[in-house]
């Protein structure tokens, strides 16, 4: 998510702009952030109450012209996970996990190899800690030199389509390129996106069309307990532009993972 939490409670969100940098012969991004005042955190605060065993009221996602219940215990907390098989084949340590969430995969991973886990809101952070997570830290994916020394992982995973959140393809470029400052030559990536030339992925909730090839938008509003979050506004790309992107910023898609829905999983190795 394109914010963090600070530790007086208080949310901000992060504006990020690009600044070069090389490593060795290849030219890349970092993202420098600036911060401004955000409204609380919904989506945070519902997922923390119900780990406590205290949400008694659902989290409602509202697109433009529909609203629905959000699945919490499903998506973010339930042990049966099927894409987990296909994710490991590519990921070694140590590994970065960014917008780690309540920690359900770095639950898994760091049973397999040092795993630090990232997110911006201070709230999921206690959780994941709670939960067992045993390195969950604040930080921004966007604002990545600000946490971490150079070549500090083997692999990196962006998991539940965030790395929509880049909101332009200048943008997803910048943002592969920044991972290549933390991760080591030989490092390898999973993300995951909706593909818009699937005809599903018309049905999600907040679509919003685009006229360029291969490109969709999807503005989505968290609410619960009566109180509605910013909209968080994702680039849905499909495996064609993340493949163009990857390559101008010095990785390769290597393996696509496609189930029947317009999602997908991508696995990347750096060039």
């Amino acid at each position: 998510m394109i914010g963090a939490t600070p530790a007086d409670g208080k949310p901000v969100a992060v504006t990020v702009r690009a600044i070069s940098v090389s490593r060795g012969s290849g030219a890349g991004f970092l993202l420098r952030a600036r911060v401004r005042p955000l409204v609380p955190d919904p989506f945070a605060r519902a997922l923390r109450d119900h780990y406590r065993g205290e949400r008694d009221t659902p989290l409602l996602v509202h697109g433009d012209d529909e609203s629905r219940v959000h699945p919490v215990e499903e998506f973010y907390f339930a042990a049966d996970d099927d894409a987990l098989p296909w994710i490991e084949r590519w990921l070694g340590g140590p590994l970065l996990d960014l917008g780690a969430g309540v920690g359900r995969d770095a639950r898994y991973f760091q049973t397999r190899f040092e795993t630090v886990a990232v997110e911006v809101s201070e709230l999921l952070v206690e959780t994941m800690r709670d939960r067992g997570v045993a390195d969950a830290r604040r930080g921004d994916m966007f604002a990545l030199h600000a946490s971490f020394p150079p070549d500090r992982f083997r692999s990196v995973l962006i998991r539940g389509t965030q790395l929509g959140l880049v909101g332009s393809l200048a943008t997803l470029r910048q943002t592969l390129a920044a991972l290549d400052a933390v991760t080591t030559a030989e490092a390898t990536a999973v993300v995951d996106a909706y593909d818009p030339r699937h005809p599903g992925t018309a049905d999600l909730i907040g679509y919003r069309a685009d006229p360029r090839d291969g490109l969709a938008r999807r503005v989505l509003r968290f609410e619960y307990a009566g109180v509605r979050g910013d909209p968080f506004r994702f680039l849905l790309f499909g495996p064609d532009r993340l493949r163009s992107a990857a390559r101008a910023a010095g990785w390769s898609v290597v393996a696509v993972d496609a189930p029947e829905t317009g999602y997908y999983r991508a696995a990347l190795r750096a060039r």
